[in-house]
């Protein structure tokens, strides 16, 4: 597994950290995650992609939130890290620090995974009642802040009601972020629907630096979204998809769940890099070329 020699400050399911004063870097590794579980393989391509899509989004939204992007150029890192500047292009981003809002801010448009589960079960989610009749990939009548808690690793993320995010953050704070990623969400979903996708849900990150709100970690990527090809979509059914859920699906075939979780066979490492950089090439209409790739051809 690629990696670099200095051990990260942090270290996330993908990300790894490095505190650089008063500011962090931010490296998106190869690997995936997959029902809290960190899996042996690692994803060609992934974290560069993770990165550079977070990146179009982060200046996409810049006006509706901000964001904590200082730099993607290693060139402009901290001196110690110039000897792993291959490894760092397109994978990584130098950030300004931020006090982390202890709650990830959820949004659905669309009805589907652990939501449809409840829904089935008492006609709700995140304790908002929706109508009845509604079936997996139904679209929502608007859609819904569901946020939930920030679990560590290897523990599993709670859903919670707004009222006991209000409880956990404050009122004005829980405020800022249901509205925030709402109004995210519905400006990137009208634009993917310009390119062909649905943003089912996705989760946001946020935070305050120097005391201003802003958006941090990741933004809309095949990680923290289910994007479903707007051709062919009908709901009822479990829809393709451009995220992980090609790699949730095979696991769930081949794995019991129980002890470490196995080693994905060739063909499907090869079919989720393959789905991360159509997701790439789709969101952003430009074909994914490593960055180390297009410096050489410079």
């Amino acid at each position: 597994m690629a990696t670099m020699g200095i051990r990260p400050d942090s270290q996330g399911k993908v990300r790894d950290i490095y505190d650089c004063g008063d500011s962090l870097l931010m490296v998106a590794s190869d690997r995936i995650s997959a029902y809290d579980f960190i899996l042996p393989d690692e994803i060609p391509f992934k974290g560069e992609i993770l990165t550079r899509i977070s990146a179009f989004w982060f200046n996409k939204f810049a006006d509706i939130v901000p964001n904590h992007i200082i730099s993607m150029d290693p060139a402009d890192y901290p001196e110690e890290f110039a000897q792993y500047s291959d490894y760092l292009l397109g994978r990584s981003m130098l950030v300004k620090k931020a006090t982390t809002i202890p709650i990830e801010s959820i949004v659905r448009g669309y009805l589907t995974g652990s939501g449809k589960k409840t829904y089935d079960e008492n006609g709700t989610v995140c304790g908002i009642k929706l109508p009845e009749g509604l079936v997996e990939a139904s679209k929502l009548p608007e859609p819904i802040f569901t946020p939930s808690t920030k679990a560590e690793i290897g523990d599993h993320d709670e859903n919670i009601s707004f009222e006991r995010c209000v409880e956990i953050v404050g009122e004005d704070t829980a405020n800022k972020l249901r509205d925030a990623t709402l109004a995210i969400y519905n400006a990137a979903s009208a634009y993917a629907a310009t390119r062909g996708i649905i943003i089912a849900d996705t989760k946001f990150e946020f935070g305050f630096i120097d005391g201003e709100f802003s958006i941090i970690d990741e933004c809309l990527t095949p990680d923290s979204s289910r994007f479903w090809p707007a051709e062919g979509y009908e709901a009822g059914k479990v829809q393709p998809s451009f995220d992980k859920q090609y790699v949730r699906d095979w696991l769930r075939a081949n794995w019991d769940m129980t002890g470490e979780p196995p080693h994905l066979p060739a063909e499907v490492i090869a079919g989720a890099s393959e789905r991360y950089q159509e997701a790439y090439e789709i969101i952003t209409g430009e074909k994914f070329v490593p960055m180390k790739e297009s410096n050489v051809s410079a």
